[in-house]
């Protein structure tokens, strides 16, 4: 025979905890349009060659400049071409562990009750 007085078996404490929940929920919205703000004006920097090229890029990878030291261009194009690439590629890996890690801090300690 079933306890009376249990509702649908959702008591106050599993309505606190969602309530929390919640709060925490908006807070990391709140939070997460920040960052997307600072992202967009972080300058993140790759580079190849020993500095001969430098590629900068936002902290959510949308392309700034390239700077390309004049005694690069004594390497001839293909290998300034490869230089570019490999900068490109370094700028990327540093911009998304960048976020990788600003989105960790900003998610850190949220728990959502039944995940």
């Amino acid at each position: 025979m079933a306890e009376k007085g249990q509702g649908f078996g959702f008591g106050l404490g599993k309505m606190r905890e969602l309530t929390e929940a919640f709060k925490k929920a908006q807070q990391v919205q709140e939070g997460a349009k920040q960052l997307q703000e600072e992202l967009e004006k972080m300058e993140i920097e790759g580079e190849a060659g020993g500095g001969l090229i430098k590629v900068i890029v936002s902290g959510n990878q949308e392309p700034k400049r390239v700077e390309i030291s004049p005694d690069a261009l004594n390497e001839g194009a293909e290998v300034l071409s490869d230089l570019v690439a490999a900068a490109m590629k370094d700028a990327y890996n540093k911009s998304t562990a960048t976020m990788r890690e600003r989105m960790e801090d900003l998610t850190s300690g949220l728990e959502l009750p039944g995940l």
